[in-house]
């Protein structure tokens, strides 16, 4: 068996897989809900409630996995812990209470394992692809032609940290909402560099909750239906959509088709950053189920010695 558990800011996860086997057909998943977001004060550290969460949560998935005989699971945590200006101290927490050693991987690390999860999705018929992750705090971006990513970049842009910087009121202005447009398109430009005309070329895959919950507003189909029902997200119908989530508040955003109650905050500045990347790229983008954790369960599964850093992995 192969597991993972991802310890996000609004879950933590696991996933186990038959060695051999598909993150298609997970053998075994668990799921403790987390509010992390909530949980970072305005300096930027994770407080008591959040990091005693966090506990639960690695606590509950370490009970479920050895009641099914389930070992050497993959445990690591996203942004919210990682970039949290306390990072050190819940880790060290975390491992006190559960003797879990929760690993960080780098926003570029994250970005090679989108890619490597989306390249396994769409398979070599695909084509170059370039693969987008809009997470709580940071944007990934990973672009290749063949198995493994030859460009990787992370970006702090994530929607979570977007709306506490630009767009901390519920319902923000255009003014606002322009001045994080530019600030997303510059900060993406200044990462592609000579890459951006090359990389306009690239079958553009969006690989997150965000990008999905934004596809199902703006017309896509649940990735339940059938295959060959549409899951792009594409740009006009983004752009349309901005303002009317900017208009109603959080309460009433999760009303609306795909926008989950607990991400309604952040949907405003995820849309915006969304919007920024498919007008710099050219959208659309192709909505793809599988993302870090999946890319990371394949890693682990084909190559068991496999190293993963806080710089990177490799055999």
């Amino acid at each position: 068996m192969v597991g993972v558990l991802d310890v996000g800011a609004f879950s933590a996860r696991l996933v186990v897989v038959p060695r051999g086997g598909s993150p298609l057909e997970p053998a075994l998943t668990h799921k403790t809900r987390l509010r992390l977001d909530r949980a970072l004060d305005s300096s930027g550290r994770l407080g008591p409630e959040g990091v005693r969460t966090v506990v639960e949560g690695v606590r509950n998935a370490n009970n479920v996995a050895e009641a099914h005989g389930v070992h050497g699971v993959f445990p690591f945590a996203t942004s919210s812990i990682r970039d949290a200006r306390n990072a050190r101290e819940v880790l060290a927490t975390v491992r006190a209470a559960t003797g879990t050693e929760l690993r960080t991987l780098s926003g570029t690390c994250e970005a090679e394992l989108s890619y490597l999860a989306a390249r396994r999705w769409y398979g070599a018929a695909a084509g170059p692809l370039l693969v987008l992750d809009i997470g709580g705090g940071t944007v990934e971006l990973a672009a290749g032609t063949g198995e493994r990513a030859e460009f990787a970049r992370s970006l702090k842009l994530g929607a979570r940290e977007m709306t506490r910087t630009w767009l901390d009121t519920e319902r923000p202005s255009e003014l606002r909402l322009a001045a994080l447009r530019e600030h997303a398109l510059e900060r993406v430009r200044d990462a592609l560099g000579e890459d951006e005309q090359l990389l306009r070329g690239y079958r553009t895959v969006g690989c997150s909750k965000v990008l999905r919950q934004l596809a199902r507003l703006a017309g896509a189909r649940p990735q339940r239906e059938a295959p060959t029902s549409s899951r792009d997200l594409h740009l006009d119908e983004l752009r349309r959509q901005i303002p009317r989530l900017a208009t109603l508040p959080p309460n009433r955003r999760a009303e609306l088709p795909g926008i989950s109650r607990s991400r309604a905050q952040q949907a405003v500045a995820g849309a915006v950053v969304a919007e920024a990347l498919l007008t710099v790229f050219g959208g659309p983008a192709a909505i793809c189920p599988w993302s870090t954790t999946q890319g990371l369960l394949l890693a682990l599964m084909e190559q068991p010695d496999l190293s993963v850093t806080t710089s990177g992995w490799a055999a």
